[in-house]
């Protein structure tokens, strides 16, 4: 089989000896659209030209260097016959999980509280914690979300999640379907989004769906920009319906100087950062997925177009 790096934003240096090791048997090339067609029959991408689909018209199947597929599917260019297959965890989990619980625990111990007491040098200690008081509600339970839910519930939150069909996870209250989720929303003080961008979660969060929140709220989106009206969220924050936020994804990254947030007192915000491909992980997985579809075997992680993930 012959697997193709079309990643330009990426070094190839970085990437191929990982995949010679890993995939002994196969031939490995690098894209070059200056020359002729390479008759790959798959390709590792992350946000590739256009150019590529028409150059090389053997491929039959993407491997996405990221869990989010989102910008994959909206590339009219892209070939309908052309399998997409996403990268799942490969060591992304419990990055999200970790971030998860720094934001959960920078809001509900107070620690923004404390560095700015230390700028101040001020000594004002806070009551202590009472979980109860800060229900959690994951946003998406797929492997991220799910990943993120246990490991809140495993600090003694109250943990709930929210997903299009049902899940069943230990120690977290599942909600399932459009008709659970202002249930899910009302019995949840801190929102973790964790979603995939569909054309069914564009703009989830807005104004309608952050005000079901409990008072005192506080919003962590590690999913997609545009999951997120901004301009709600602002409203919100000096309307005094949401507590805080913090934000690793936005509608332009970068995020803009001029945008309001860089300089907003309750909205802590990340460059995108909550969870990175790792390279040894990710080569391990797709490389036993190469091998399965070199012996015609089916394989996880195959995304259906018309659900978006």
């Amino acid at each position: 089989m012959h697997v193709l790096f079309a990643c330009p934003h990426n070094d190839p240096a970085d990437w191929l000896p990982l995949l010679a090791s890993e995939l002994p048997d196969c031939r490995i090339s690098v894209w070059d659209p200056q020359g002729p067609p390479s008759g790959a029959d798959v390709a590792l991408v992350w946000k590739p030209p256009a150019a590529l689909f028409a150059h090389e018209p053997n491929l039959k199947a993407l491997f996405n260097l990221g869990a989010g597929v989102d910008a994959l599917l909206a590339m009219p260019e892209l070939p309908p016959h052309i399998q997409i297959v996403r990268l799942e965890d490969a060591g992304m989990a419990v990055q999200m999980a970790e971030y998860a619980l720094y934001a959960l625990l920078r809001a509900s111990r107070n620690f923004g509280r404390y560095e700015a007491d230390q700028a101040a040098a001020r000594w004002a200690p806070l009551p202590g914690l009472r979980r109860a008081q800060w229900p959690v509600g994951v946003l998406g339970l797929g492997e991220m979300g799910a990943r993120v839910a246990q490991s809140i519930a495993a600090f003694d939150y109250p943990v709930a999640g929210w997903s299009r069909s049902p899940r069943s996870i230990d120690g977290v209250q599942c909600f399932a379907g459009q008709d659970k989720l202002s249930g899910f929303l009302r019995r949840t003080r801190v929102l973790v989004n964790v979603l995939p961008l569909t054309p069914e979660t564009n703009g989830i969060l807005n104004r309608e769906t952050l005000s079901q929140l409990m008072p005192g709220a506080h919003l962590i989106n590690v999913g997609r920009g545009p999951h997120l009206n901004e301009d709600d969220l602002l409203a919100l924050l000096e309307e005094g319906r949401i507590e805080g936020a913090t934000l690793d994804v936005f509608g332009v990254e970068p995020l803009p100087p001029s945008h309001p947030f860089w300089t907003h007192p309750r909205v802590h915000i990340t460059p995108h950062i909550a969870a990175s491909t790792l390279r040894e992980e990710a080569v391990a997985q797709i490389a036993a997925k190469v091998r399965r579809l070199a012996r015609g075997e089916p394989i996880s992680g195959v995304v259906t177009p018309q659900r978006g993930y």
